[in-house]
Order: structure tokens, then C-alpha cells, then sequence
């Protein structure tokens, strides 16, 4: 049988490290995709480090990844060998429980997670479901697209369905992996977008990525400066800080809403009198579908949104992982498989 590179992880908070295997085969209703490139996601450690509850071990992680349709399986319709396709965080759903009968599947009860439920993308060739492919756009790149299938897509989708319309104000917390794709994304959709990160340093920058104002949360109060501006419509909050969060909703505008896209275990404190008053609201929203996915990459390639990216090979997993982690990369890790 023909072999793979894979990066795994054996058990909780061990190393990744790379085996062979044999290359899987699809089975009734999946593809098997040849893995080109692979986003190395803040999200992985729920992989890595054994957090997510249930997680199986050897486990692959990844689930930024990017490549081609090597085989299709039994029962499969609508997709052949050789489309380009990325596979993100959704990796299917049951289509039984409540969430599914709506057609909410992101919150399936039963929701599958790639590289959590089954293997992800650190590896050559991995088998999915048909329902978690999204067609990657011509124009990009597989290095490009892996980030846009968790961070971009997140970032995008939260934004194009919090309410706003063309020449609201959105401000946009934090300027990192998410960030600094939720002011491209912003600018792009016609808001007036707002900034906000510690330092100087980012202003330049996030003026660059598309930003009208910077507010640095260092030397300025930001709600003071958010309502000098007229309020936020949105905050859309990527910085996994939660005092962070908590000091922009007397920020917002009236009906304005906060949503909460950085994951932080720290519990955040809101005053119900600073809600009730101009109806502010604060709200969290997961990823999205493949077809959400699908989306993200084409509104990208149409507008010119890309990721800014650092790129490893796969066999420096670890590294990757490691310089993620670290906070200092600028602003996403991809792993090139191919």
C-alpha cells in the first residue's frame, strides 16, 4: 500500500510527530483530498493539548486545510477528481436533531470537527465528508485559502450577518490572526471601520489593511473615543482578552452590538444598565458551513482580501505550532504540505 507523511499527536499535550501511514480510502459519501497547504489555528491546541472533551488519540489536527479532490467516493454527487476544494472547521452534520431540521447545521448537536472528530490536514491526504468541501476560487492560492476556511470565514460570516449595512460603523478589536481579516473584510463591505489594538505600532498598519480610525487601547479610553465617533454598530471582538471586550460596550452606539469571536475562559463583566439603555446587545458567533466557507474565499478573490501569512514546511510542524502559540507571528502559520 502507498504511504503518507502525517504529523500527529499520540496523546494530551504531547509533540507532534511525523509517521507513516498508509494512504486512506474514501469511504460511502467522502472525497479524499490531497492536502497542498494547512493553517496552523490557535483552535489546534484543543487537538494538541487534549481540551476539547473526547478527543481521540493519535489524533492529526488541522482544519485551515487546502488542496485537491484525489478520489471520490461511493454515493457522492456534485464533485469530481482533480477541483480544488478547502475543508474548515465544519466537517459535516447529522441532519436529524433539531439544529440540522432548521438547517442550522454550524450547531448540529452531533456536528463533526475536522482534525478534531477525525484527522485534519497536518498530513499528505485526508478523507472528509462531501458536505464539508467548499470550491476554492481560481485566484487564490492553497496557502492563501487555509486561513480564510477558520479565520477568515469567522471573521467574514459574523460580520455579513450582525446586522450591519453599508456606511455603519464597525470597530474591530484586536489587529492579529483574525483582526487584521476582519478590517479588510469591513472596509470591503463598505463600513466605516475602526481599529483598535495596543500601541502605536499597529496604527500604521491597520490604516494599511483598510481601518478609517485607530484607537489604541494603551494611551486612550476606547469607548470614550468609539462614542466621540457617533458609536459602533458592531464590535467585533477577535482579541481573546476579556477585559478587552468589556471595555468597548459603553462604546457602542445605540442598538449596538458586541460579538465575541475571541475565545477567552475568563468570564467578562457587563452592567445590564449599560444594555438596556440604547438596547446593546453582546453576542458570539462559531465559523460557518462549507458553502459559508465557499463564500468567504470568493468575496476574498474578488475584493483582494488575503491573509498575511507565515509559511513552514510540514515535517516543522512543531515549530509552527510553537510560533502560533507564541502570539508573534504576523498574522497566520500555514503549513505547506505540497
Amino acid at each position: 500500500m502507498a504511504k503518507m507523511r502525517v504529523m500527529q499527536v499520540s496523546k494530551a499535550k504531547g509533540a507532534l510527530e511525523m509517521v507513516e501511514r498508509e494512504i486512506p480510502e474514501p469511504g460511502f459519501g467522502q472525497v479524499r483530498v490531497k492536502v497542498e497547504a494547512c493553517g496552523v489555528c490557535h483552535s489546534d491546541s484543543l487537538t494538541k493539548e487534549g481540551l476539547w472533551p473526547g478527543v481521540k488519540f493519535p489524533r492529526v489536527p488541522g482544519h485551515e486545510a487546502a488542496g485537491v479532490i484525489d478520489k471520490v467516493g461511493d454515493g457522492v454527487q456534485g464533485w469530481s477528481v482533480g477541483e480544488a476544494v478547502g475543508v474548515g472547521w465544519y466537517g459535516g452534520h447529522c441532519g436529524y436533531c433539531d439544529q440540522c431540521r432548521r438547517g442550522d447545521f454550524v450547531v448540529c448537536e452531533r456536528g463533526l470537527v475536522t482534525g478534531i472528530s477525525f484527522d485534519g490536514g497536518y498530513q499528505e491526504y485526508m478523507v472528509v465528508s462531501a458536505a464539508a468541501l467548499a470550491r476554492r476560487p481560481g485566484e487564490l492560492t492553497a496557502a492563501e485559502c487555509g486561513p480564510l476556511m477558520c479565520a477568515g470565514v469567522t471573521t467574514f460570516n459574523s460580520l455579513r450577518n450582525s446586522g450591519v449595512r453599508a456606511g455603519d460603523r464597525v470597530a474591530v478589536l484586536g489587529i492579529g490572526g483574525l483582526g487584521h481579516l476582519g478590517v479588510q473584510y469591513s472596509r470591503k463591505m463598505g463600513l466605516e471601520t475602526v481599529a483598535i489594538a495596543r500601541g502605536k505600532d499597529k496604527e500604521a498598519l491597520a490604516k494599511k489593511l483598510g481601518a478609517h480610525f485607530y484607537i489604541d487601547s494603551e494611551t486612550q479610553n476606547v469607548a470614550e473615543e468609539l462614542m466621540k465617533l457617533g458609536g459602533a454598530k458592531v464590535v467585533l471582538a477577535t482579541a481573546t482578552n476579556a477585559k478587552a471586550m468589556e471595555a468597548t460596550i459603553k462604546g457602542l452606539g445605540a442598538g449596538g452590538k458586541l460579538v465575541v469571536l475571541g475565545a477567552d475562559f475568563a468570564p467578562m463583566a457587563v452592567s445590564g444598565l449599560d444594555l438596556i439603555g440604547l438596547r446593546r446587545s453582546v453576542a458570539g458567533w462559531p465559523s460557518g458551513t462549507a458553502m459559508d466557507s465557499q463564500e468567504t474565499m470568493r468575496f476574498s478573490a474578488l475584493n483582494g482580501v488575503r491573509s498575511m501569512n507565515e509559511e513552514y514546511p510540514l515535517e516543522k510542524a512543531n515549530e509552527a505550532y510553537e510560533r502560533m502559540m507564541s502570539g508573534k507571528a504576523r498574522f497566520r502559520v500555514v503549513l505547506k504540505v505540497a
